[in-house]
Order: C-alpha cells, then sequence, then structure tokens
C-alpha cells in the first residue's frame, strides 16, 4: 500500500534547499513510503537511508541484517522509472533527473506481509542540486577546451615551424638570386672586356698593316 507522508510540503522545502539535511520516519514492515519532488532537467539527487527494527527483546530500534531496503524513483508526468534498487538496511542512491517535473521516490522494506507487524524508523538524508552535475559538467567543457587548446597551439607551432623554413627557403633562395645575378653581372663584364680588347687588339693589327704597305 502506497502512502503519501503528510509532510510532503517540508519535505520539498528541504528537497529545494541543496544542501545536506537528515529527517526520519516510521512505517510498518509491508508499507511504502513516498514523496513527491518537482526536479529540473539534469539535478543530481544524493540519499543516504539506515533503516532500523523495532525489537520487542531489547526493546529498541536496532539495525538487522535481514532488513532491505527497496528504493524506486519514477517520472509521474511519464511513469518512467528513473530508479529500481535493492539495498541493505544501511545504503545510499543516486541519480539524476532526465526530464523537467514531477519525480516520485518512494521506500519500502524487502519483508512481506508475514512481517506485517514489525515497526521500522527510517532515516534519509538527502541532497538535491545541480551543483555536482555543473561541476562535472564544466569539468568536461574545460577538459574539451583545454584539448581543443593543446591542439590548436600543436598545430600554431607547426605553422611557425612552416613559415620559419619557408623563409630560411626563401633566404637561401635570395642569397642564390643575388649570387647568380651577380655573377652574370661580371660574365657580362668580362664579356665586355674581352670584346673591347679584341677590337682594340684588331684595330691596331690593321693600323700597323696598313703603315707597312704604305712604307712599300
Amino acid at each position: 500500500m502506497t502512502r503519501r507522508h503528510p509532510l510532503l510540503a517540508l519535505f520539498g522545502l528541504f528537497l529545494l534547499a541543496a544542501t545536506a539535511n537528515a529527517l526520519h520516519f516510521y512505517l510498518d514492515a509491508n508499507e511504502k513510503r513516498c514523496f513527491i519532488e518537482e526536479l529540473p532537467t539534469d539535478t543530481v539527487v544524493e540519499g543516504h537511508y539506515k533503516a532500523l527494527e523495532w525489537s520487542e527483546a531489547r526493546q529498541e530500534y536496532v539495525l538487522e541484517s535481514e532488513l532491505g531496503i527497496l528504493v524506486e524513483v519514477e517520472e509521474v508526468h511519464s511513469g518512467h522509472t528513473v530508479v529500481k534498487t535493492k539495498g541493505p538496511a544501511e545504503g545510499r542512491f543516486t541519480f539524476t533527473s532526465h526530464e523537467a517535473g514531477d519525480h516520485s521516490l518512494c521506500l519500502s522494506t524487502n519483508y512481506t506481509s508475514w512481517f506485517s507487524n514489525t515497526h521500522i524508523r527510517l532515516y534519509l538524508d538527502i541532497v538535491v542540486g545541480t551543483t555536482k552535475a555543473d561541476l562535472d559538467h564544466d569539468r568536461n567543457h574545460i577538459s574539451e577546451m583545454s584539448a581543443k587548446i593543446r591542439d590548436l597551439n600543436l598545430k600554431l607551432e607547426d605553422v611557425r615551424r612552416e613559415q620559419q623554413y619557408q623563409r630560411e627557403r626563401e633566404a637561401g633562395f635570395r642569397d642564390l638570386s643575388e649570387s647568380t645575378n651577380s655573377r652574370a653581372v661580371w660574365y657580362s663584364v668580362a664579356q665586355i672586356v674581352v670584346l673591347l680588347a679584341t677590337c682594340f687588339w684588331q684595330l691596331r693589327h690593321l693600323k700597323n698593316f696598313f703603315q707597312d704597305r704604305k712604307m712599300q
């Protein structure tokens, strides 16, 4: 049998505080206790619980190894089960809301109707908020950005090395071109000098030749 907690509004305020707080309540062994909470999308909910069973022999609530707690979380609108897990008398659970809206959080024991007279005191400590999810998202985002920045830096270094190599090649080509041009100029000058010397020699030779002819 499912029964809503009478302090639902107070528990809702407790959840919205997004801080760690503890409460406890009582239920019978075959009873299910549910809470309704409106959660935004991608909200992390973490809960710790501890169930104690009433002992007639000891006249106090004690921790029993046979006692187990069933935790069920369901999206009220869609009926989608977010969490359904069975744990020991003392444990924890964590889930993240996949869509915004009301979520039903129900806790019950693993005892059957044979234990209907067993009374349980259940301690519940819950933290609700987006801080953890945001931090994880930020860490992942920062890690991705860091990786991208590293890749960009490596590519930038490659570009810089390529530019330096091209500048060195350009400088080498410029030096080679200047050397080639200088050699070409000196070769042209040498050709002109040789040509002038040849002309001078030919003119001198012709002059001597005609002078010799006149003397004859």
